[in-house]
């Protein structure tokens, strides 16, 4: 067996004996297993009491940057017009309705939108993204510098079909036409990454501009928004919703915590970066960490995330039927959660930079074996982590401890209520305003749609996760997959 080979099969075996745990544990050690319990439960709300005080502090800087003029800021520099912004729009087979309404929103910048760049990033093997993409030239290309239409290549050896691999072709053309052909400065050009679906605020690039300005280590830095899935939010039905509600106030969490803040989904870097380190890797679904990891470690563990409190606004997984939209927002957190397929890699690059400090490095691994270790076990340890060692032990059931515990535990998860509740009045603040087709009394009851969160937490949490570490374990690779999007 090879060491890559071995460390992909460790996050499923972790994950498996952690639940299995809770089972034989239960029956042979049910003192130990209740201890771990209730360590993990007072974990949990430490957790809890540090992502809303992290949201919290999101939700300020947010409206703060909401109010400040940042095009201001930005002339306060002499070299401002200088700086020229790539935005690669990476299309699939999405409905030209979608990237339609990005690019409208894109035009609404209050950056100058001639030093923008658009690049619409297409795939040879879709070949309706290219032929949407030149139907919107005229109506919508033309409002910016430049406006150009790459279509990815099918079958490269070496690459894997997806995000990843379009990104690099889009990118790798982008300087040929703009810096080599055009001779645009590559000391002054940033490189965006954007979904189809996701809108930018509109002085999103007014902010990036004034951060890559202001920063003497521009070319060791990714910025990127607090991505919100907000487009289609009160059309979604309520399991799904409370779903997305968790991921909006998680990436609003992040946003202000530098230590667990990498790439997702959105972001920029300057092209320069982008360029020395090698472009994405071609054979690498979850895209966003690895490039991130690659340039921290690339360049002696430097690099860093910086959010711009300027939240962008994403669908979440929908389809064309209740069924399907649960389908379609399964395989979204099961490819998110395949990021796990990652750990062996970042532990390899981890091993072979002794250049990079230990302290950063460690930190930072740390983190991602966390989250991973955590998506799918955590749920079955705070909510059936109890009645399983119960109901394999009855005579533990009749011992003090075993009498107590679902007291305690109960007890202790309480608090995340408070939490909870604090979370929720953030998100309402954010979401965009209740449309008509959305009745007034819905909107009230939105509070109890919170009753699912046992169920959506395991079959959109945990299950997801779980899918992933066992791909892994078995060497079942997870093949790309976009997810669908409706108008």
């Amino acid at each position: 067996m090879t060491r890559r080979r071995f460390l992909e099969i460790m996050p499923g075996f972790i994950s498996w004996n952690v639940i299995l745990f809770l089972v034989w544990g239960g029956f042979f050690f049910p003192v130990v297993v209740a201890y771990l319990i209730l360590a993990f439960d007072v974990l949990w709300v430490y957790k809890g009491l540090s992502l809303v005080i992290a949201a919290t502090l999101s939700y300020f800087r947010i409206k703060a940057a909401e109010l400040l003029d940042w095009m201001k800021e930005v002339e306060g520099f002499g070299d401002w017009k200088k700086v020229r912004h790539i935005v690669m729009i990476m299309v699939a087979n999405e409905s030209v309705d979608i990237y339609k309404r990005t690019l409208e929103k894109l035009a609404q910048q209050t950056f100058p939108l001639k030093q923008i760049a658009v690049v619409m990033a297409t795939e040879e093997r879709i070949p309706a993204g290219r032929a949407g993409c030149e139907g919107l030239r005229k109506s919508l290309g033309k409002k910016f510098g430049e406006y150009i239409v790459t279509s990815h290549p099918a079958g490269i050896p070496g690459e894997t079909v997806g995000k990843h691999s379009n990104e690099t072709w889009a990118a790798k053309e982008a300087k040929r036409i703009l810096v080599k052909e055009k001779g645009w400065d590559m000391r002054y050009i940033t490189i965006t990454s954007n979904d189809a679906d996701v809108l930018l605020h509109q002085q999103y690039l007014a902010g990036l501009t004034f951060k890559f300005l202001d920063d003497p280590h521009r070319y060791e830095k990714f910025w990127q928004p607090a991505v919100m899935f907000y487009n289609n939010i009160w059309r979604i039905p309520a399991p799904t919703r409370v779903v997305n509600t968790f991921s909006n106030v998680w990436q609003l969490g992040l946003a202000s915590r530098r230590d667990r803040n990498v790439t997702f989904s959105n972001y920029s870097a300057a092209l320069q970066m982008i360029d020395k380190i090698g472009y994405w890797d071609v054979d690498a679904i979850p895209e966003d960490y690895r490039i991130f990891f690659k340039a921290f470690f690339k360049l002696g563990g430097r690099v860093e995330v910086e959010s711009i409190f300027l939240p962008s606004s994403a669908d979440a997984a929908e389809s064309t039927s209740m069924w399907r939209t649960f389908v379609n927002e399964y395989k979204q957190k099961q490819r998110w959660a395949w990021g796990v397929s990652d750990i062996p890699v970042f532990i390899e690059m981890y091993v072979k930079q002794p250049g990079v400090s230990f302290l950063n490095k460690t930190v930072r691994l740390l983190r991602v074996i966390e989250d991973h270790v955590l998506w799918p076990t955590s749920w079955f340890i705070v909510t059936v982590g109890v009645p399983i060692v119960t109901f394999v032990n009855p005579a533990f059931k009749r011992t003090a401890l075993g009498l107590s515990l679902p007291a305690l535990t109960s007890g202790i998860l309480s608090i995340t209520l408070v939490f909870l509740l604090v979370l929720l009045i953030i998100d309402a603040k954010r979401r965009p305003p209740r449309p008509e087709h959305f009745s007034k009394w819905r909107a009230w009851l939105g509070p109890l749609e919170f009753v699912f969160m046992p169920i959506v937490g395991l079959f959109f949490g945990s299950l997801p996760g779980l899918d992933a570490h066992t791909r892994l374990m078995l060497g079942k690779y997870l093949e790309y997959r976009v997810t669908e999007k409706i108008k």
